[in-house]
């Protein structure tokens, strides 16, 4: 019986550890999705503008 409950142990704290580095990852830059979201299609829209504005004056 030993062995088991060391396998239960050994579960619960890798699910410890796997859910604390998943939470570390996801708000890395400490914007939830949305905002990640709006943020990168702004910055998409301004290259696209940037881009567009190089190619007219040729």
């Amino acid at each position: 019986m030993t062995r088991g409950s060391q396998r239960e142990f050994a579960r619960q704290k890798n699910l410890k550890k796997r859910s604390a580095s998943v939470k570390r990852k996801r708000r890395a830059d400490g914007l939830w999705a949305a905002a990640r979201k709006r943020r990168d299609s702004e910055i998409k829209q301004q290259k696209q503008k940037n881009a567009n504005e190089k190619e007219e004056p040729k």
